[in-house]
């Protein structure tokens, strides 16, 4: 008999980093092989823009997630329970319920953390008091170990496990980090949030414009409700930036690997405080890009600075405009770069081996007291 593991993830839609990796771990066939495995959706939201909301409908679904979850602990009886939590906010309190009922019922948990925040909410009273509830004997799984420190208050480093993120190899074949555009192409690639950077990379971008540095810059990502495209133009218009900027809007699959392909440097100036381990810059180290970003969240782990990217500081565009220049002055250093990025998603982050660390960390926990 396999042991039994019940997966309370999130699953897409809508489509966000946890949800992605909640939808490999569904999907893995090694996992299967590995565990008589159950899956239950954790998420109670519809869409990006329901995040965060509260409503009668998501409370009905909560109600409703709560009463199937404790019908299926009774039925299967899991030896191991995995659930990717929220780490502050109204989401948190939603899931601190969901973990309390397991520990009631007598399950083994274990949490992944796609997300940050304890270390920001733990000085709030109410929050540290259920913090330490939440995390007693807890084990935690963080994508990268620069991420500790946010629960290090209320978890010992030995009941904590890393895994950082792998993705699936979407580029078909290995591509040549040289990409020999005539004008260099800079790519940046997310939802229009402003704490992605949006707007510090176009205060950046006028930057270069004015030192006279030839580029084009290509924004990919779905609008939002702080920035649309029509705001969007607005903004490249008030740069005087619209010969060297075009936003082209959302896209996946084989449209938007046509991006990574054409690009010479992936972009990503983020001070998202959510941001843990973004998967897009997993996707450009395999197109070869070297990558400028910033040190938020675990992205210090992907991003050695100097090796395989630059990392600059955050909210700040003359730093940003610095690194973009040190790259568009030099393309051999471009490809080494992104060679070095091609080489360490290989080494580190592939779905593979995502799928095998997770494998062994959930047998380790299976078979500990």
């Amino acid at each position: 008999m396999k042991p039994r593991i019940l997966f309370i993830l999130h699953l897409p839609p809508p489509i966000h980093g946890a949800a992605m990796m909640g939808k490999y771990i569904q999907e893995s066939e090694l996992i299967d092989s590995s565990f008589d495995s159950y899956c239950i959706n954790l998420a109670t939201a519809g869409s990006l823009s329901d995040i965060g909301r509260t409503s009668f409908k998501k409370l009905l679904r909560y109600v409703l997630l709560l009463k199937h979850i404790s019908h299926v602990v009774r039925e299967i009886r899991p030896e191991l329970v995995y659930i990717t939590p929220n780490a502050g906010g109204k989401a948190f309190f939603k899931d601190f319920i969901v973990v309390q009922l397991l520990k009631i019922m007598g399950c083994k948990v274990i949490a992944h953390y796609h997300n940050k925040g304890v270390s920001a909410y733990q000085s709030k009273w109410v929050y540290n008091f259920l913090y330490k509830r939440f995390f007693s004997n807890l084990k935690v799984i963080l994508l990268a170990e620069s991420l500790y420190k946010d629960i290090a208050r209320y978890v010992k480093r030995e009941d904590v496990y890393i895994c950082p993120n792998g993705i699936p190899n979407s580029c078909k074949e290995e591509l040549k980090a040289r990409r020999n555009n005539e004008v260099p192409h800079l790519l940046f690639l997310s939802n229009l949030l402003i704490s992605k950077g949006v707007t510090v990379l176009l205060d950046a971008l006028k930057i270069l414009k004015e030192k006279e540095y030839t580029f084009v810059c290509q924004f990919v990502g779905g609008e939002t409700s702080e920035i649309g495209a029509v705001q969007f133009s607005e903004e490249v218009d008030k740069r005087n930036l619209n010969d060297r900027v075009a936003y082209v809007g959302r896209k996946i699959g084989e449209e938007k690997e046509v991006f990574f392909r054409q690009a010479d440097v992936f972009v990503f100036p983020t001070y998202y405080y959510n941001e843990c381990f973004p998967l897009v810059i997993l996707e450009a180290m395999e197109y070869k890009l070297p990558v400028i970003s910033t040190n938020e969240g675990g992205i210090p782990d992907m991003v050695k600075d100097g090796e395989n990217g630059l990392i600059c500081e955050k909210q700040n565009p003359v730093s940003l405009a610095d690194c973009m220049a040190e790259l568009l002055d030099d393309e051999e250093l471009r490809v080494k770069m992104g060679n070095a990025g091609y080489e360490k998603f290989c080494r580190e982050f592939t779905l593979d081996q995502f799928e095998n660390r997770m494998r062994d960390i959930l047998n380790q926990n299976l078979f500990s007291s």
